[in-house]
C-alpha cells in the first residue's frame, strides 16, 4: 500500500472552506490521506455558521484554528487544494483548483450548501485517490 496523500487545502482566511474541507477529509478519507488547512490571510476564529453548519453534520470543529499558508511549505504536500480565488505559487502538477464561493456573509442556508458542495468535492477527491491506490496495488497471483 502507498503512504496516503498529504493534501493541503486553501483558502482566504482558513476559516470556512478550507476548515470544512479538512474536517471532512479528516473523518472521510484518511486511508488515502492526511489533511490539513491554511489560509492566505487568516481570520482570528472560525465563524459562528461555519461551526452551526458542521454541527448540523455531527462534527465539532470548536478547537479548529485558522492556520497561515506561510506556515507550511509546499514542497511537503502531494496536493495542494485551492479554493482561495487567487492564484498560488505552486507547482501546477500538484496544484488543484475548486471554485467555491466564500460563504462569509451569507445567509445561513447558503452556508449550509457551499458546505455541502465542499462535501461532494471532497468526497470526489477520495475516490479518486482511492480508485488510483486501487491501480496502483500489485495483482496476487
Amino acid at each position: 500500500m502507498n503512504r496516503p496523500k498529504r493534501v493541503l487545502f486553501v483558502c482566504i482566511g482558513n476559516a470556512c472552506r478550507s476548515q470544512m474541507a479538512e474536517a471532512f477529509a479528516r473523518a472521510y478519507g484518511t486511508d488515502v490521506l492526511v489533511a490539513a488547512s491554511a489560509g492566505l490571510a487568516p481570520a482570528a476564529r472560525i465563524p459562528i455558521q461555519t461551526l452551526h453548519a458542521m454541527q448540523d453534520k455531527n462534527f465539532d470543529m470548536a478547537g479548529q484554528l485558522p492556520k497561515n499558508l506561510s506556515d507550511f511549505n509546499g514542497s511537503d504536500f502531494d496536493l495542494i487544494v485551492n479554493m482561495s480565488g487567487f492564484p498560488l505559487p505552486e507547482d501546477a502538477r500538484k496544484l488543484r483548483v475548486w471554485d467555491v464561493p466564500d460563504p462569509i456573509g451569507m445567509e445561513y442556508q447558503q452556508h449550509c450548501k457551499v458546505r455541502d458542495q465542499i462535501e461532494n468535492l471532497v468526497m470526489n477527491l477520495i475516490l479518486e485517490l482511492r480508485r488510483k491506490e486501487k491501480r496502483a496495488r500489485p495483482r496476487r497471483s
